[in-house]
């Protein structure tokens, strides 16, 4: 199979509320399947965390969850010759970001661990080896599903995955770019259930995501600027539920 295209608008959000989509996963409260120990929410670049898990992290901290960040890269490569940003500039931009974005879900201020790999140079044995010591006994890691579509993502999957299966701790999946390339019908909800947001949940990633400044718009009018997640990417983030794939 190619590798899945990530340009465009990418399937729409009402196309996943169709037959075969999400309705048909299975609900439940995020308070009621929280985890009993810290949350380590793994995350290939600064804002992935927000958008495949932002309300049910805001949720669990609302109800005492302790959790953790672990930055895969900086995301110094959103932009790719930018006339605007140094790649190190980018880097430090999206740090802040993130920062106030985990604030605005009411995390205060967690323990965000910069793994420095480079953006869009993943590897998976490298995500594995660097997660490992972070990790702690009782630990729930949340990953990107597996064949989430973005290289960096797919490294990520494996290597925390993998890091979390040699530490003997629980491993959750989020999905992000999977809701752009696939479709209902293509996607195993297996195992999944869709965690419905409570109002003040989802206003809090509202809030988070806007944080993202350098993704949702233009850093400049120049081509090679233009925003990242475009209008119908970000209704995919703006539902009132999120899926994740984990232990019954």
């Amino acid at each position: 199979m190619s590798a899945p295209s990530l340009r465009g608008d990418g399937t729409s959000e009402d196309v996943w509320w169709g037959p075969g989509g999400l309705d048909a996963v299975t609900a439940a409260d995020p308070a009621a399947v929280r985890p009993p120990g810290r949350v380590v929410v793994v995350a290939p670049h600064p804002d992935d965390e927000v958008l495949g898990a932002g309300g049910t992290l805001a949720v669990w901290a609302a109800v005492g969850s302790e959790v953790a960040v672990v930055a895969v890269t900086d995301g110094e490569g959103s932009h790719p010759g930018s006339p605007t940003l140094t790649p190190a500039q980018l880097a430090e931009r999206r740090a802040v970001e993130r920062e106030h974005a985990l604030a605005a879900l009411g995390l205060g201020t967690p323990a965000v661990h910069r793994l420095g790999l480079p953006d869009a140079g993943v590897r998976a044995d490298d995500v594995a080896a660097r997660l490992a010591p972070l990790l702690r006994a009782r630990d729930t890691v949340l990953v990107p599903v597996a064949g989430d579509g973005h290289p960096d993502h797919d490294a990520t999957a494996d290597g925390g995955a993998r890091a979390a299966a040699e530490a003997g701790v629980t491993c959750w999946r989020y999905p992000v770019w999977l809701w752009h390339w696939a479709r209902p019908g293509t996607v195993s909800f297996a195992g999944a259930r869709r965690l419905v947001l409570p109002a003040g949940a989802a206003a809090a990633k509202a809030a988070a995501l806007a944080c993202f400044t350098t993704q949702i718009a233009p850093l400049s009018p120049d081509p090679r600027d233009a925003a990242i997640l475009a209008a119908p990417v970000l209704a995919r983030f703006r539902r009132d539920a999120e899926i994740v794939w984990g232990p019954r």
